[in-house]
């Protein structure tokens, strides 16, 4: 029996799907095992995937959706017109070549059969909890991209295997913590081979062509499978917007629009009429943009369809050039990836409603509630990164989930043990917020309250939005309680503290974020 007769039967596709995918899973469990930083370690801030020789999607873990979502940009525009080697890694987190924003660090490498044959690639995209910049923790209200860090093309890291200690060099000189970055990346590094290593073990199983074809027609089944999910969708195009706060610098509100259109099997997603650009970092990169698209039609498919590059073939996007969701150089993105993927999401969410009102949730809290510190203890500095869950969105037949990252982010927090462990802070207060989700026939989950208290100055930053309006409810469901950033100095009241800003504070001084609730669903 041929390869791509095997393949095309439902229990030998099923074989080569979890075959793939456990692959990039046993990445991310090499990533998170032996990496330096909380930040991974601990909040699992990374995602990992497997491409074929073209680099085009094969599997990826369930990790970071707004990660994943970018990476087949990125492939697109480095995998083509190189010569690649065995034992090549690039790296990159440039917004121009698929970056999301420059903290996360995409390493990709090539792998190759025993016989010399290119049968694909491995990748995994990592939060650096500091890449340098003009801020401790390479997160904040910026205003050009040259302020949030360093920018790293598409390079070579290792050439031949050999690795280039100069361009390592290079990098670790501009950032604050430079033994925590050559341990995150030595992790990426280590990934990355447990990855090549299962790929070829494919190769070997079905022989190079075989694993080549088998990918192809994995790809083949399931563009297959999302036409035929399309077909069954509505015909018509819907509306949708929402807004962003604010950009940090005095802008605000900012409109996200989107059409969504059904048709012809096709999926088409139009954002024409978002608000330009913005001053403030919340600028969204064209790999965000796309990552948000594919990851609400993802929502739409049963679980039995393989994740991968043939489920976006059903899928347009067009993102004008010079606004929120497809920003022109040198603008700031740092929070675009965190904040404004948030609220294409809800945007496209609002969109689909009107479509598959029994399907489609109110929204989640739109916010990954970033909050960044830094500064020196005894001559060292440091930097601390983190988000924040809240209440998702109710549907028409369950309420929201409480205190859960939602739609884009899907990481872990920081346990109190290892925050007060690693850092000069200690966590004083992680409870529900109750009473913050949304009323409605289904009401919508509660977010969180975490507070933190300084046990040495710091430099403190706010990337958050909903806050001035709490995430939308539907179909006569209340809206979620909007989010809340206090501080508080020693021997002073708890204060107002900005939704987007950064702050000199000193030690014995707390923040406190209270998260927000999802929107209900449904009159009472």
């Amino acid at each position: 029996m041929s390869v791509a007769s095997r393949i095309s039967n439902p229990i030998e596709g099923e074989i080569f799907r979890h075959l793939s995918s456990a692959a990039a899973e046993e990445m991310g469990v090499a990533l998170e095992r032996s990496s330096y930083s909380p930040n991974i370690k601990e909040r699992r801030d990374y995602s990992c995937a497997i491409f074929d020789p073209w680099g085009k999607l094969v599997a990826q873990a369930a990790d970071i959706p707004v990660h994943l979502g970018a990476f087949p940009h990125l492939m697109d525009l480095v995998v083509p017109g190189r010569a690649w080697e065995p034992g090549d890694v690039l790296i990159c987190n440039d917004p121009r070549f698929g970056g999301t924003h420059l903290p996360d660090i995409s390493v990709v490498s090539p792998v190759f059969a025993a016989s010399g044959e290119l049968i694909g690639f491995v990748a995994n995209r990592a939060h650096h909890a500091d890449v340098g910049g003009a801020f401790p923790g390479s997160m904040a209200p910026t205003t050009e991209l040259y302020q949030e860090g360093v920018i790293i093309p598409p390079v070579l890291l290792e050439a031949g295997g050999r690795r280039n200690e100069a361009l390592l060099a290079l990098l670790l000189r501009n950032v604050r913590t430079p033994d925590e970055r050559r341990g995150d990346l030595s992790a990426q590094l280590a990934a990355n081979r447990v990855g090549a290593a299962r790929l070829r073990e494919l190769g070997t199983r079905y022989g190079p062509d075989g694993l080549i074809q088998a990918m192809v027609d994995a790809r083949t089944q399931s563009a297959g499978a999302v036409r035929r999910l399309i077909e069954t969708l509505p015909v018509g195009r819907y509306e949708g917007e929402d807004f962003l706060d604010d950009d940090g610098h005095g802008s605000g509100p900012l409109a996200i629009r989107v059409a969504v259109t059904f048709g012809e099997g096709r999926m088409s997603v139009d954002f024409t009429g978002t608000a330009p650009q913005a001053r403030g970092s919340i600028n969204a990169t064209l790999a965000v943009t796309l990552s948000a698209s594919y990851y609400v039609l993802l929502c739409l498919l049963p679980e039995q369809v393989a994740l991968n590059q043939g489920v976006f073939d059903c899928l347009s996007v067009s993102a004008p050039e010079g606004s929120l969701v497809h920003a022109s150089p040198p603008a700031a993105v740092a929070a675009g990836n965190v904040e404004t993927s948030q609220r294409t999401v809800d945007a496209l969410l609002r969109a689909l409603a009107s479509a598959l009102p029994e399907k489609v949730p109110a929204a989640s809290q739109g916010t990954m509630n970033n909050l960044t510190l830094g500064g020196l203890q005894n001559g060292t500095a440091w930097a601390y990164y983190e988000t924040t869950g809240g209440g998702s969105g109710a549907t028409s037949r369950h309420p929201g989930a409480t205190a859960i990252h939602c739609h884009m982010s899907n990481t872990r927090n920081t346990p109190a043990e290892a925050l007060e462990y690693h850092y000069p802070l200690r966590l004083r207060r992680y409870a529900l917020r109750e009473a913050s989700g949304g009323a409605g026939l289904c009401q919508g989950g509660d977010g969180v309250v975490r507070e933190l208290e300084l046990l040495d100055r710091a430099q403190v930053t706010w990337l958050t939005d909903r806050r001035e309006r709490g995430p939308y409810g539907l179909f006569g469901g209340e809206s979620g309680a909007p989010g809340e950033n206090s501080l508080m100095l020693p021997g002073e009241e708890w204060s107002v503290a900005p939704s987007k800003g950064s702050l000199p504070l000193p030690m014995g001084a707390r923040v406190r974020i209270g998260t927000p609730g999802g929107g209900g669903w449904g009159h009472v």
